[in-house]
């Protein structure tokens, strides 16, 4: 999979604009606050509709305008193809996106473009809190899998509804007996895709972590869930599991007024030889593991896409000195995927440069025509 060009209207600090892009490595360099980050978060934002820096769209729009438009085309193992988001803050904020100029929902466009972001914040992917982690692995396991985006939909909305009815005391009622059901029924296929998810990453972020950065170290992916702990587990094992904890939680959830027992309630963890790397774990032992991650997730979306991811790395002269960055790269080079990176310094690399300075983004092979 490779992008060949973003186009961007009214998007952060960026002047109105479009670029082409190389398949193989692409460098957006300049001095801080330029907007290196924001076109990183365009191409981003374009292929997912989803961004890495903000959870309020509204903030993207460029100062004193109401809409933003990018567009992004790029070339699968079956064709090439287009597809842009649109948002518009007027009269309610309102997303809509579109595939080969026909508008289409949010769920078909997801996943359209396989893209893996890493980033210096990332970082709270080990040391935040729960939630950081299940909406990050949630966006990661609906890229190469619709069904699980669409049962994350449905619990959610159920969420709210049996939420709501604890909140007004009704759940001995007939309606919450049927949301009870299904909310049950995709509690359990979401955990069920987790824990499948997490045993092959686990495996393929050991490997990575020990070829990359220490070979004397295990690396573990841990997905904690209140299921009983059995050696395979089904989808109805896990509906009956959930039925005897929320039996088990009925006193305390008619207390609180909340839904205290489901995938929303779950966590990740890392674990470095054997201890929880959130608290024994050192800044750049953190920094490893994260990257790590990041490479494990190119080998699952090949092995369920059956092609290569497009991989962004923001400031990546932050995260690793000069030896490292070159090893990183040969490593992309090799796999034959395109990267787009950030960097405060143009890098003594091959690629595609870009200059990037006051919203204003330069391609120097242009400029050297």
């Amino acid at each position: 999979m490779k992008i060949s060009n973003i186009s961007y209207l009214n998007f952060r600090n960026l002047e109105n604009g479009s670029i082409d892009l190389s398949d193989k490595i692409n460098v957006f360099y300049g001095k801080n606050a330029q907007g290196k980050t924001s076109l990183l978060e365009a191409i981003y934002y374009s292929s997912t509709g989803i961004s890495f820096k903000t959870k309020k769209t509204s903030e993207m729009i460029k100062y004193n305008f109401d809409e933003f438009i990018s567009s992004i085309s790029y070339s699968d193992y079956i064709a090439n193809n287009k597809i842009s988001v649109r948002f518009k803050n007027v009269s309610g904020a309102k997303k809509e996106f579109f595939f080969n100029k026909k508008r289409i929902s949010q769920t078909d466009f997801y996943g359209k473009i396989n893209i893996i972001a890493y980033i210096p914040e990332d970082i709270i992917l080990i040391s935040g809190s729960p939630k950081n982690r299940r909406d990050f692995f949630d966006i990661e396991i609906s890229q190469i899998d619709k069904g699980y985006l669409t049962n994350l939909k449905n619990y959610d909305k159920l969420l709210k509804i049996r939420n709501k009815y604890l909140k007004e005391n009704k759940r001995n009622s007939e309606e919450f007996a049927i949301y009870e059901k299904e909310f049950i029924k995709y509690a359990s296929y979401i955990i069920f895709t987790r824990i499948e998810y997490v045993k092959s990453l686990s495996i393929i972020l050991n490997l990575q972590y020990r070829k990359l950065f220490n070979i004397e170290q295990e690396l573990n992916l841990k997905y904690e869930t209140t299921l009983d702990k059995v050696a395979k587990v089904t989808v109805e094992m896990i509906q009956e599991s959930l039925k005897k904890e929320i039996l088990q939680k009925k006193c305390q959830e008619d207390r609180y007024k909340f839904s205290l027992v489901g995938p929303h309630k779950d966590d990740y963890k890392f674990l470095l030889n054997g201890y929880e790397a959130k608290i024994s774990a050192s800044q750049g032992e953190k920094k490893s593991i994260i990257f790590s991650l990041k490479l494990s997730e190119i080998e699952i979306i090949k092995k369920n896409r059956k092609e290569n991811p497009v991989v962004i790395i923001d400031d990546i002269t932050s995260y690793f000195d000069e030896d490292r960055r070159k090893s990183i790269l040969d490593f992309f080079n090799k796999k034959d995927i395109q990267v787009l990176i950030s960097s405060t310094d143009k890098l003594d690399i091959e690629a595609k440069n870009f200059y990037v300075e006051k919203g204003i983004i330069e391609d120097e092979s242009n400029i050297n025509k």
